[in-house]
């Protein structure tokens, strides 16, 4: 996918990985619709912005109006919450649901039909979290796992034309978004990486339409194992807590 010349729309680009993956679309000579809830921290982009609140009913169709035909979208937009299932208000549920599964599956619902025979490229941020299954973040893993999902489904359908889907699954990332989900990120390992580093991923992947990378790439390996040995792969998490 040639991005120089090409429109490219960011959801969740007023911070972390959003914000360095718009920046270097940019760089490269993208038109950059960059989307966020914040609107002071979009203006100090290279980029139209797009401000809109995901959890909002039909956020997805009225942020995809607004932006029009684009050759490149990365959804990247994400909402989190830690705790004990429980616990965790009614009201959040349905806000990550909104955000994390139901507004990316709306974006690309309306702008697939727009690519028409020009070649494209969706990209859907997930998380080792959809993958694995994390204790105190049940929810958050669930709308991630069906994020991942819906994008491997939609690689099939799209598989004989021009319009190319693809998926990163990061693991712990150095932002905001551990603040914002009410709970600090404690473990002594695995080490966050930085936004950065997954942003490199994302445009890598645009450029040579992969289907798939995770960051940091070692994360292939436990996901293995839970497809060869679940049993194992269960007793480490019941032990770790996920």
């Amino acid at each position: 996918m040639r991005i120089d010349g090409s429109v490219a729309l960011v959801t969740g680009a007023s911070s972390g990985i959003g914000r360095e993956v718009a920046g270097r679309l940019a760089a490269r000579g993208a038109r950059v619709l960059a989307h966020g809830r914040d609107k002071a921290a979009l203006e100090r982009l290279d980029a139209t912005r797009l401000v809109a609140d995901l959890a909002e009913p039909g956020a997805g169709r009225r942020l995809a109006a607004a932006a029009g035909p684009v050759d490149i979208l990365v959804a990247n937009a994400g909402l989190g919450w830690a705790g004990a299932f429980g616990e965790m208000p009614p009201e959040v549920i349905g806000e990550l649901i909104a955000v994390n599964l139901t507004a990316p599956i709306e974006l690309a619902r309306a702008l697939l039909p727009t690519f028409g025979d020009r070649p494209g490229y969706l990209i859907f941020v997930t998380s080792i979290a959809g993958r694995m299954g994390v204790a105190g973040e049940a929810v958050y893993s669930a709308t991630k796992a069906g994020l991942d999902s819906f994008a491997e489904s939609l690689r099939f359908e799209t598989y004989a034309g021009k319009v190319r889907v693809g998926v990163v699954v990061p693991g712990v990332v150095e932002t905001a978004f551990f603040e914002r989900r009410g709970s600090p990120y404690v473990r002594k390992s695995p080490r966050p990486i930085s936004a950065a580093r997954v942003a490199d991923r994302v445009v890598g992947m645009i450029e040579r339409g992969s289907p798939e990378a995770y960051a940091p790439g070692w994360l292939r390996l436990p996901v293995a194992v839970r497809g060869l040995a679940p049993g194992l792969y269960r007793r480490l998490g019941a032990r770790f807590g996920g």
